[in-house]
């Protein structure tokens, strides 16, 4: 067991049932102490990757390394050591938060304090209140207090702010920030480009089983165009007569000379010059599109990408 590699290696992963393969080689390392995105359409087979990574699901073939155990052996060493918020979760109608956490608690060697959980996951003020009378967002947040209470080192979030109003998924993402500042590890699934762009330090763009593109969201649009269809640069301005002008490029630098040098010369001044990257939609609508027009394969029926899964086992 290593404690200075990666928190998850993965290498040539596959997974099938009968003939549909719903993981074609996949390779991942994620870091420990960063927040990784997974990004795919449904069917992409960023679930069952994950279940894969959590124990929940044996794979085909491949190497995968989760905080240095094979997860596929379920220790209980590595299971004390990771937390889990699923899609979706439930706990009795008649406990309240802080009882749900002190039972959780009671199954780990070195949990965390129940009130500092209850602040980090913002339940302060509804700890004594009977869960059936919590809102959605309230038991959403009790998922997360339920997977932080064991101080895991990993934690995974399997689409863990499916279904919030923009205010609860603010505050999702502000928990987030704050586990990454605990120096926590987390892999995080989203059908939410705007979730992935603002909490992930990187990203990987599934689509068909494969992994497209890999990388820091700001930074997958740029550089080798080229693989991904030339997404551009886009540049905007008004010209003399005050008309919005847009014009887009693989080179910003040289076109702003271009266009600086231009208007100088003219004596005129660009109004509302703006440059703008491509953005992690861009290029994900541009991987995944450029990825269906190659074919997508028929599946089978059987077990796919998002079927309810074994209820979790958290210690």
């Amino acid at each position: 067991m290593t404690e200075t590699g990666p928190a998850i290696e993965v290498h040539d992963l596959h997974k099938r049932y009968g003939d549909y393969e719903a993981v074609r080689g996949i390779d991942i390392a994620v870091q420990r102490g960063e927040v990784f995105g997974l990004l795919g359409p449904n069917g992409a087979g960023k679930t069952t990757t994950v279940e894969i990574l959590e124990g929940y699901r044996a794979r085909t073939s491949g190497e995968v390394s989760v905080l240095g155990y094979d997860p596929a052996a379920r220790s209980i060493d590595l299971r004390r050591r990771i937390g889990i918020v699923l899609q979706s979760g439930g706990i009795y109608s008649h406990i309240t938060p802080r009882e749900a956490l002190r039972h959780w608690a009671s199954f780990y060697p070195h949990p965390r304090d129940v009130e500092e959980v209850l602040a980090l996951a913002g339940l302060q003020e509804k700890a004594d209140v009977r869960s059936r009378k919590l809102s959605g967002g309230q038991l959403r947040r009790l998922d997360f207090a339920l997977a932080l209470v064991g101080d895991p080192e990993l934690i995974f979030l399997d689409e863990p702010t499916t279904g919030f109003d923009p205010e609860a998924r603010r505050a999702a993402w502000e928990t987030v920030r704050s586990l990454r500042a605990l120096g926590k590890t987390i892999l995080l699934t989203t059908h939410y480009l705007e979730e992935a762009q603002a909490l992930a330090d990187r990203v990987a763009i599934v689509k068909d089983g494969r992994i497209l593109a890999i990388g820091p969201p700001r930074e997958l649009g740029v550089g080798e165009t080229g693989r991904m269809g030339g997404l551009r640069y886009k540049v905007a301005y008004r010209d003399a007569h005050g008309e919005l002008i847009e014009r887009e490029t693989s080179d910003p630098t040289t076109l702003l000379h271009e266009l600086t040098g231009e208007a100088l010369a003219r004596g005129q001044r660009l109004e509302d010059l703006s440059v703008g990257r491509p953005t992690l939609e861009d290029v994900y609508l541009e991987l995944t599109a450029a990825s269906s027009a190659e074919g997508d394969a028929d599946a089978p029926a059987g077990p796919r990408e998002g079927e309810p899964r074994r209820e979790a086992s958290r210690a």
